[in-house]
């Protein structure tokens, strides 16, 4: 079997399944596709055997790991400096982690190291910091190239602002997705703020191809990392359609998360006689039911992007202060013309709004630059 000159290793969180984080991985596996389509590319993720079958095929040289997150994992303590000393010296003395010696020495022969969006390296997860130390240690013997893009970065853990941004200048650059996180990393490399990853990915291929006709008001509603009990959250979008007339045939409800997107819709889908659930399973299969005309209520960040960005209108949902409000105002600030809902009050229904063409444009433009920096 022939292999190219290069390898590249994409660090992402594929194969929960997360509708966002799978997209993401999918866009940079077609991206590679088309301008490396005989190099070696291997993606490191914490399931790598769900993501092998849902990203079957985009890269015709695609393989999948899962050593970084294993190390994160297997560091003798949760405290961000700990963990990310714990790594760095792992992947420099594998020994340390004997049972993944074999994907340490794969990740150090790496000719660029792409920690890929997504929001996957802050406070709430603070193992995740491993992930910069794996990256920047595996470059450092391979003499390869460490860079990150469309990253959320906050909110950051406690005393690990200045870790964060010692680790980020050990990268020959570093993109993020919003301001805070821009400002967390200063000037620690060469740095920039081109907005989520999808901005570069938004095409046909992520929209619905059923012939079935799309419903007029469209939910996404998860039940992880709220901020308030479910019932809450089940009480204000139950209150929200009935103050916009909105009837169950006309409703549908996709799911993000499998099983976790499901819980909000147990709970009201009695009160709507006919609403329509997409599983994850479905949309992953024939796109999101998405498209003009629509009115949108979603908690999910990246439903959010790829709504608006098909021209529905919608009102987003912040269900975790600290971590969704800055998601979604990154949108917003970026033209998706969605209302912000953070205090669950009921929202009037959207009378427009959407991401301009010129707005998609110009970020499409900024990403396309990115990747073309780090795949020529």
């Amino acid at each position: 079997m022939y292999w190219g000159d290069r390898m590249y290793y994409l660090v992402g969180t594929s194969g929960y399944p997360n509708y966002g984080d799978e997209l993401i991985a999918a866009m940079w596996l077609r991206h590679l596709a088309e301008v490396a389509p005989d190099q070696e590319v291997w993606l490191d993720c914490p399931s790598p055997g769900q993501a092998a079958v849902l990203l079957d095929g985009i890269h015709p040289r695609a393989r999948f790991t899962d050593t970084f997150w294993r190390l994160c994992w297997e560091a003798p303590a949760d405290e961000p400096w700990e963990v990310t000393r714990w790594v760095g010296h792992a992947v420099h003395n594998p020994g340390m982690a004997c049972r993944w010696v074999a994907g340490i020495d794969l990740a150090a022969r790496a000719d660029v190291v792409h920690l890929i969006g997504g929001g996957y390296i802050n406070r709430i997860w603070p193992r995740h910091y491993g992930l910069l130390a794996a990256a920047v240690s595996a470059v450092q013997r391979s003499g390869g190239r460490a860079v990150m893009t469309g990253q959320g970065l906050s909110p950051v853990a406690d005393h690990t602002a200045s870790l964060l941004r010692g680790l980020v200048s050990h990268f020959e650059f570093a993109d993020v997705r919003d301001e805070p996180s821009l400002a967390l990393i200063g000037d620690a490399t060469a740095v920039g703020c081109t907005g989520d990853d999808m901005f570069f990915g938004i095409g046909p291929e992520l929209y619905w191809r059923s012939e079935e006709p799309l419903r007029e008001v469209m939910l996404c509603l998860q039940s992880d990392l709220l901020d308030m009990p479910r019932p809450e959250l089940a009480s204000f979008v139950t209150e929200t359609l009935r103050a916009w007339d909105v009837t169950g045939d006309r409703i549908g409800v996709v799911e993000g998360i499998p099983g976790v997107d499901r819980a909000i819709f147990d709970l009201i889908e009695r009160d709507f006689p006919g609403i329509r659930f997409y599983p994850f399973s479905e949309i992953w299969r024939e796109g999101l039911p998405a498209g003009p005309g629509q009115t949108w209520i979603s908690t999910r960040f990246h439903v959010h992007l790829i709504a608006a960005a098909a021209g529905a209108a919608g009102a987003a949902v912040s269900i975790n202060a600290d971590y969704y409000d800055n998601k979604h105002r990154s949108l917003t600030d970026r033209g998706s013309g969605w209302l912000l809902v953070d205090d669950l009050t009921l929202p009037p229904r959207p009378a427009g709004g959407a991401f301009s063409p010129e707005a998609l444009r110009s970020t499409w433009e900024a990403k396309s630059a990115l990747a073309a920096k780090i795949y020529t």
